[in-house]
Parts: structure tokens; C-alpha cells; sequence
């Protein structure tokens, strides 16, 4: 596990990027159609910042913003922490931890490439387990 790269635990992935001019409620519609929790904030290709479903929470309905006036360019992270795609997922996560976010973009050359999340760390441990489960009602099946 520690010695995976970024490309390993990020599934296949359509990113979804959005020009900062975009509505808070369009970037929301556009995230929940594609059940994902976060969206790359970006201007001819080059990354400016990310909108999550943490700032739609926090940033806008508590602050009683209204979603179709209020743009994300208002209300996301501005130049955030990234990855490179060559970068130890280990490496990945300690900045994930370290910052106290679950979304992480991965940029090579300034250019947004992904976005690697808390649960694409998942994938490799549920297989995992769903290995051992097996192995074990194999164990199980021969006695």
C-alpha cells in the first residue's frame, strides 16, 4: 500500500472542472448528478481553486448566501494544496490529514489533471478485504 502512486488509487475519472463564474447552485446541481463531492475551480485549463460540498455547507447555506447569485469564485479554496500524478498516494493523504480536507487536486504541468479523494483510498483496502473474506469462507467451506 505505501508504495502506491497517485494513479493507483485515483479511479478512472471524468473530472468535473467549472469556470469561477459558475452559480454555487450549478456547480451543486452538476457535482450531486455526478455523485461526487467536489469540483476543480478553473480558468483556460489552469487551476484556481476548488469547490466542495463542505463549502456549499459552510460557505453558503450558513452563511444564508443565496446559491443562484452567489458564484464559486466567491466561496471556494483559493490556490489550493496539490499532488503531482508521479507523487507517493502516501504523500497524498498526509496532505489530505495535515490540512484537514478530503479532496485533493492533481496537477502536472498547471494543468488539473484529477482529484484524488479520502474514499479513493478505500478502494485498495475493500478489496483487500474482500479477499481475505473469501479466503476465508474458502477455509471455511473445506472443513
Amino acid at each position: 500500500m505505501f508504495r502506491r502512486l497517485i494513479p493507483d488509487v485515483v479511479r478512472d475519472q471524468d473530472i468535473l472542472a467549472l469556470p469561477p463564474e459558475a452559480s454555487v447552485r450549478e456547480a451543486a446541481r452538476r457535482m450531486a448528478d455526478r455523485r461526487i463531492g467536489a469540483t476543480l475551480v478553473t480558468e483556460a485549463g489552469t487551476l484556481v481553486g476548488i469547490f466542495t460540498e463542505r463549502d456549499v455547507m459552510t460557505r453558503v447555506v450558513a452563511a444564508g448566501l443565496d446559491p443562484d447569485t452567489t458564484r464559486i469564485r466567491q466561496v471556494m479554496t483559493a490556490n489550493p494544496a496539490t499532488v503531482a500524478p508521479d507523487q507517493r498516494a502516501l504523500d497524498a493523504l498526509k496532505v489530505m490529514h495535515e490540512g484537514g480536507f478530503r479532496h485533493l487536486p492533481v496537477v502536472e504541468n498547471g494543468r488539473a489533471v484529477g482529484i484524488v479523494s479520502l474514499r479513493d483510498f478505500l478502494s485498495g483496502e475493500l478489496a483487500e478485504m474482500r479477499a481475505e473474506l473469501a479466503q476465508e469462507e474458502a477455509l471455511t467451506t473445506r472443513v
